[in-house]
């Protein structure tokens, strides 16, 4: 699942965290993921639900350069996945640098990776998790190359997930075509069945009818089938879990 959950410290009015964080939990128990890369998350928001859901653990390190703020939290069900290296690197020219920007980025932006294994099958595999910058066109562009860059870097057996908040419209960017070429796939697209609107921002309310607007991806590359695609429109009473809808990929790696 890729979530943009929202930033907990935000002035939301009735949309903010301590309204929301029950649903979000609910959404989740009731989904139940196995990883999730949650972009915009902040620590309290991801022990909130760890500590409601115990069956999930969760890394990652902020965006600034000492480490505080925002942060592209990975929550993964223990008792299934180890993650074996965690990897943290920066959406800029100097990538190894944290906190650093580049192209008139609006904030520092970064992207935070694993290689997981799969307790079960034995099978390992890089998930990756980001959120490209919502003001500068450059800066997703840059962004993108960087990313694309980790991705291709990655032995061509390895599977690679990739969730993401993109700023970025699926199938009508630069920074979409520069990810979706060779074999790295839009999950939507190469998805057995997919259900939902094909929009994923709502701003806390539900989707606009006939709107064709996929900011949110999941991405993959190598040995990995998509059986479905769901754009999660979740919510209770009227309250949606975010400003963004999640995105849901049922994945099947295979040897």
């Amino acid at each position: 699942m890729s979530f943009n959950i929202r930033y907990g410290s935000a002035n939301d009015g009735e949309n903010s965290w301590e309204h929301r964080r029950d649903i979000v939990v609910n959404m989740m128990q009731a989904r139940s993921p196995d990883l999730v890369g949650m972009q915009e998350c902040l620590d309290f928001q991801a022990d909130y639900i760890t500590e409601k859901l115990p069956q999930y653990r969760w890394f990652g390190v902020g965006r600034e350069a000492d480490a505080s703020g925002e942060r592209m939290a990975v929550l993964y069900k223990w008792k299934q996945f180890s993650p074996l290296e965690v990897t943290n690197f920066w959406l800029s020219e100097t990538p190894e640098v944290p906190g650093s920007r580049s192209w008139d980025s609006a904030c520092p932006r970064m992207v935070t990776a694993a290689r997981f294994y799969h307790h079960r099958t034995r099978q390992c595999f890089v998930f990756c998790n980001t959120h490209f910058d919502h003001r500068s066109e450059a800066a997703r562009q840059g962004a993108a190359q960087v990313l694309f860059k980790y991705v291709t870097s990655l032995g061509q057996a390895m599977p690679v997930i990739v969730t993401a908040d993109f700023n970025s419209k699926a199938g009508d960017s630069v920074a979409w075509r520069t990810l979706v070429q060779g074999d790295i796939q839009d999950a939507w697209l190469v998805a057995d069945k997919t259900a939902g609107p094909p929009v994923t921002f709502g701003g806390f309310g539900p989707p606009e009818p006939g709107a064709d607007a996929r900011i949110d991806w999941v991405l993959v590359r190598g040995p990995i089938a998509v059986t479905h695609c769901e754009t999660v429109l979740d919510q209770e009473g009227g309250r949606y879990v975010s400003d963004h809808f999640p995105v849901a990929a049922r994945l099947r790696i295979t040897p």
